[in-house]
């Protein structure tokens, strides 16, 4: 049995690793010459540290990932604490502990384990077809690949969609911006240990720890589409909109390279159902794309890399057969997921302050648990429970 895998980030990867566990052959095809991961960092979830413990980066995982044992959240004006607690009862629950990690540096560390030699880039693909024996895909290059399956994982912007659902999807604005990258750890800012947010006004500033006595922060501000704003403009950009904030914001973006700061406008696509056609199955954000609010994007697509192995490894019906296994313990799973993070995303930017404000209020009275508790649901929810 042979696979192509279309996509080289993090979801096409994965699945080519736990497929060549799986001693299924593997052919990886990504568009780009060379991988820029989008976001500075990730925070990768124990469902999804699991899932990379199950691929055999236990190891190099731990080397990449921030201490990060606290919460807190801090009213944005005088930077008082809100609320701040140990991760410790989440951990214990679920039995791994969550690593916020660079993205470049994931993306290296799942490259080495797979084998950087292997993945083939700048093959674009332009088209697919399937035929009772296998699929055939096109590149722009002139060039062509044939398989038994094919697993697209090419991303939001994803051209082998269309061809899995019948029609067109539409990516949907989510209402804010984000702003992310990486600065030296600076304790005046936050404790070098803990996830830091500060919230109001429907924005908010976090910062979580990753290796190399690093900060990944991140900056969101409810704004219209499509703002003429750039590198040129951005720390003037943030001055603006976290004007007043608290002395740790204001020194945050005064520390901040605009050079390697990101801008994003955030989007998801409508949840759907089908993830598969014959022999073709979506992965990852070609399958589920999200907003990031609830940080299991990239944990996701890990989590669709073993279902996907294991059902092609454990069930003898066909390839199709196994593909629709597949889907019918993806599909649900990731729908939730998606509406999830657009509910978090709402309350987060302030779609109803009303309901923003009495969320402000509620985390003065937190202690831990009914965040833990939320977190560790969605936790649970994954294959490796």
């Amino acid at each position: 049995m042979k696979a192509i895998v279309i996509g080289g980030g993090i979801g096409g990867i994965c699945a080519a690793i736990a497929l060549k566990r799986f001693g299924i052959e593997t052919a990886v095809y990504e568009a780009v010459k060379q991988i820029k991961p989008v976001g500075a960092a990730i925070s990768i979830w124990p469902n999804g540290v699991k899932c990379l413990n199950w691929l055999g980066m236990k190891a190099p995982l731990r080397a990449l990932g921030g201490p990060m044992h606290y919460m807190a959240y801090h009213d944005y004006l005088h930077g008082q604490i809100m609320t701040r607690f140990s991760i410790s009862p989440l951990v214990e629950s679920v039995g791994e502990r969550p690593y916020p990690v660079a993205r470049a540096e994931l993306q290296a560390m799942l490259l080495d384990t797979y084998g950087r030699d292997a993945v083939q880039f700048g093959k674009r693909v332009t088209h697919i077809e399937e035929s009772d024996s296998g699929v055939t895909a096109w590149f722009d290059d002139g060039t062509e690949a044939r398989g038994d399956l094919l697993i697209a994982a090419d991303g939001t912007h994803s051209v082998i969609r269309q061809h899995v659902l019948g029609y067109q999807t539409e990516r949907r604005y989510a209402g804010y911006v984000n702003w992310n990258g990486l600065v030296e750890i600076d304790p005046s800012i936050a404790p070098a240990d803990q996830w830091t947010t500060f919230v109001g006004e429907g924005k908010r500033v976090s910062l979580m720890p990753v290796s190399g006595n690093r900060f990944y922060f991140f900056f969101d501000v409810p704004l219209p589409k499509g703002l003429p704003e750039d590198r040129t403009t951005l720390r003037a950009d943030l001055q603006r909109y976290f004007a007043g904030w608290a002395a740790p914001v204001q020194k945050l973006i005064a520390s901040i390279n605009p050079e390697t700061t990101n801008r994003i406008e955030i989007h998801d696509i409508e949840p759907f159902m089908q993830l598969v056609k014959g022999r073709v199955a979506l992965l990852g954000d070609a399958g589920h794309s999200t907003t990031p609010d609830i940080g299991q994007g990239g944990c996701a697509a890990m989590e669709d890399a073993i279902v996907l192995a294991t059902a092609l490894q454990t069930n003898s019906l066909g390839i199709e057969d196994a593909l629709l296994r597949y889907q019918e313990k993806r599909a649900w799973r990731v729908k939730d997921l998606v509406l999830k993070a657009r509910k978090r995303c709402d309350v987060t930017h302030g779609k109803e302050m009303a309901i923003t404000e009495q969320w402000y209020q509620e985390l003065k009275q937190e202690t831990g648990e009914r965040i833990l508790s939320g977190m560790c649901e969605t936790i649970l929810g994954g294959p490796l429970e």
